[in-house]
């Protein structure tokens, strides 16, 4: 019996990675699904979850899980970018600022404290706001706001380890500083930064959501998760399922990310690896 139960705890405790195998194959195979996220039928608006749709319809009697397949894809996508651009930026500058120090490390250290000053979320609705809704722009906002967090850690990452014996030998052998980046510093952060990267794309989602719901992310026809919550927020009372629907995959979407991510930061950590 307690066996049993032990493998029952040990499937449940996967859901958050199947969760996000999900989103992912959605998102990767929603085009390739014969989807009609916006065919419209007068006929079915505002229909509740049923035999005619899983997930119901909405208020202009679009099919609410297909325009959840379709929203998986935009968040997925900007995520993804957001996480590419951000990483790119944030560690090169890390690194360089940190490795180099003098004067550059001081300019860029100012201009994190600068952003760090700003809530990230309002400095990424005024760029969208100002470059105009689209999921390009998006990307750029997020990006703008996102690599101050990567640039910080990797900085402080690289301070701790550029002293080590064998990066000084590198140095004395003429090495060129890219060989020394790529071959020796950064595979000995790589794993806080992954950890970072894991947290940060649920931010991104949870932030592209916002915009959305804003008017300043995903313009219509086109699904996003918060742009139907802002559709469905007109129909709460009569048709609850236009918000619960998208609002219910956001949240296990983000969360499972975050447990992902929580799980990560465990496995690299070795104290805990050799505490059990």
């Amino acid at each position: 019996m307690k066996a049993k139960t032990h493998k029952s705890l040990r499937i449940l405790a996967h859901w958050p990675i199947a969760i996000i195998i999900c989103w992912c194959l959605f998102a990767l195979l929603g085009p390739l699904l014969p989807l009609q996220p916006n065919e419209i039928d007068l006929t079915r608006i505002l229909l509740p979850p049923g035999e005619a749709s899983v997930l119901g319809y909405d208020d202009l009697g679009r099919p609410i899980f297909d325009r959840v397949i379709l929203g998986a894809k935009t968040s997925f996508l900007v995520s993804l970018w957001v996480v590419i651009v951000s990483l790119l930026i944030g560690v090169t500058l890390g690194i360089v600022s940190a490795y180099y120090g003098g004067w550059f490390d001081h300019v860029v250290v100012q201009i994190i404290d600068i952003f760090l000053a700003f809530p990230g979320i309002l400095l990424a609705i005024a760029l969208a706001g100002i470059m105009g809704p689209g999921i390009e722009n998006v990307v750029i906002a997020l990006s703008t706001v996102g690599w101050v967090g990567y640039a910080r850690l990797t900085r402080a990452q690289v301070l701790s380890v550029k002293q080590r014996e064998h990066i000084q030998a590198a140095v004395a052998l003429g090495s060129q500083s890219t060989s020394i980046f790529y071959k020796h510093i950064l595979p000995l952060i790589l794993a806080p930064i992954i950890v970072e990267a894991s947290f940060g794309i649920a931010g991104i989602v949870i932030a592209e959501a916002g915009l959305s719901f804003l008017g300043l992310g995903v313009q219509p026809p086109e699904a996003s998760w918060g742009n139907m919550i802002r559709d469905g927020a007109r129909y709460l009372l009569v048709a609850p399922h236009m918000v619960l629907v998208p609002g219910i995959v956001l949240m296990l979407v983000v969360l499972a990310v975050n447990l992902a991510g929580d799980r990560l930061r465990d496995y690299f950590d070795v104290r805990l690896r050799s505490s059990v």
